[in-house]
């Protein structure tokens, strides 16, 4: 008796497990079939999703707005370029002007990868069921790395110029005091019109000669005989 009750709980508990992983299934497809009906699909094209992963976000204008159900890489022979093919589900209710913008962002620094739709500004014209929109490439980590060295050497490159320019204006500034310093000590033309009285008396008494004797500016000087040369 003791075995053929255990043999009838054994039953009954495999039915039991076997009729939860049904009802586990059945819901599942359920909310699957659900999500597929209240929802469009929209193929977002790129040639580089940087880590982008099927389950990951669609933001419109910041929102959780769907999200990607499938990827799929396809080879151009014609153009000889690989594009990677994102296909996401979008809620029926959510309209895309079709001049939106798609990019791939990142929640945080080092986060989650999701598909970003930036919204348009054209409102007669939407993005229709099964509408392909091609995406803006990310920029892959070593051409970030190149172009931060890009940037680094063109930062000390204009250190070096800031340089050269702060010498030539301490130089300049050096030529300055040297000047004035000069110009005090009475040195140079400058220092010596300014400072020196000899040259304003002299141009004074000019002034004044010229003034009782105007005639002298008309008349011309005098030019001396050339010395005679002795007889051989």
């Amino acid at each position: 008796m003791v075995f053929g009750k255990s043999r009838v709980e054994f039953k009954v508990g495999i039915f039991v497990f076997i009729g939860i992983v049904i009802l586990f299934i059945f819901v599942l497809l359920i909310g699957d079939f659900k999500n597929t009906i209240s929802a469009y699909k929209v193929t977002f094209v790129f040639n580089f999703i940087n880590g982008v992963k099927v389950g990951a976000p669609v933001k419109y204008a910041g929102v959780d707005v769907g999200q990607i159900r499938e990827i799929n890489i396809v080879s151009d022979t014609e153009e000889h370029a690989t594009r990677v093919e994102l296909i996401g589900l979008v809620r029926k209710n959510i309209k895309i002007p079709a001049d939106s913008q798609v990019w791939i962002n990142t929640l945080g620094l080092l986060g989650e990868k999701y598909v970003d739709v930036i919204p348009g500004k054209d409102y007669t014209s939407f993005v229709p069921e099964n509408a392909v929109m091609v995406g803006n490439n990310p920029m892959p980590m070593h051409e970030f790395g190149e172009l931060a060295k890009s940037i680094a050497t063109k930062l000390d490159q204009s250190m070096d110029d800031i340089k050269v320019l702060t010498n030539s204006i301490a130089s300049f500034a050096r030529n300055v005091d040297d000047g004035v310093t000069r110009i005090k000590n009475k040195e140079g033309t400058v220092g010596k019109l300014l400072y020196d009285d000899t040259l304003y008396n002299e141009l004074e008494s000019l002034v004044a000669d010229i003034k009782k004797h105007p005639w002298k500016l008309f008349s011309k000087p005098r030019e001396k005989p050339e010395p005679k040369q002795p007889k051989k």
